[in-house]
């Protein structure tokens, strides 16, 4: 075989590959499956967001980058005459230098995202009108800035001669931009895991057995019961006034208080003790 014909033989190789190859997937069907998921049939300057949750993928759509979110499902393109009715009560998209910190601690006190205890709640709306305080004047993208993490650092120094109220300024200011990255209003910011004063040593705190012997020989009966009662179910102050003799249950092996704690609204099931189980039965 000459040259010239190895050549001819492999240009007619090249062009029937060509012809029979299958057209490869752009990046969008890559992206969502088997099709394509092409944004031109979107309102004009609609941001979708992926997101993989535990039943699979969610779709996040805000009127535009940065801006507020009118839905989320599971469809890349949703056909709800309803999402499109709701994108234009989005009104005009603001830009980055309009969006002040001011405004997103409004959004973010007045979102679904707050803790629903309402000591939580008291707590993370006291620092986050300091945070405003603060920085309210200021575009909420300037924590696009490394120099930010510098700025928040200053601010919290207003409060080092308490190092748990150090950190705790720190700590929901922090909660709020990570919302803010979370719903599209921020790219990013600089101040994860800011460096914390306050260290929590409670291993002395705490009532010996002598100490509850002594206490029980002043204390009148009805001051024993809460001492035994705070010492057998561990629940705090607040919630122990709340536990009613009708919360216990009986089960196969021993009594247990079933009860809705009032910091996190969640149920615990604690197993009584004998020494609890007493008090119970001497209560009257």
């Amino acid at each position: 075989m000459t040259q010239n014909s190895f050549g001819r033989d492999w240009m007619l190789f090249k062009a029937s590959a060509q012809q029979n190859a299958k057209p490869l997937r752009n990046r969008a069907s890559l992206h969502s499956g088997a099709r394509a998921v092409p944004k031109s049939s979107f309102p004009k300057g609609v941001h979708r967001v992926r997101r993989k949750v535990v039943p699979g993928v969610r779709y996040h759509f805000y009127a535009w980058r940065g801006g507020p979110k009118f839905w989320e499902g599971t469809d890349p393109i949703p056909k709800d005459p309803e999402f499109y009715h709701a994108f234009p009560q989005c009104g005009t998209p603001v830009s980055p230098a309009e969006f002040l910190t001011a405004h997103l601690v409004d959004d973010y006190l007045s979102s679904a995202s707050l803790p629903k205890a309402v000591p939580s709640r008291a707590d993370i709306r006291t620092w986050l009108e300091l945070f405003r305080e603060e920085f309210g004047a200021d575009p909420v993208a300037m924590f696009e800035e490394r120099a930010s993490r510098g700025e928040a650092n200053n601010w919290r120094k207003k409060w080092l001669h308490s190092p748990k109220q150090h950190d705790m300024a720190g700590t929901h200011a922090t909660r709020a931009l990570n919302w803010a990255v979370e719903e599209g209003k921020l790219n990013k910011h600089h101040c994860h895991k800011l460096k914390k004063l306050y260290q929590s040593n409670r291993t002395e705190i705490i009532w010996s057995s002598g100490d509850i012997a002594q206490f029980n020989m002043h204390a009148p009966k009805w001051v024993k019961r809460i001492l035994t009662a705070g010492c057998e179910t561990g629940l705090r102050a607040t919630d122990l006034v709340q536990v009613r003799m009708d919360q216990f249950e009986d089960t196969p092996h021993c009594k247990r208080l079933r009860f809705r704690t009032s910091r996190r609204g969640q149920i615990a099931y604690i197993p009584a003790t004998s020494a609890l189980e007493k008090l119970i039965a001497e209560t009257p």
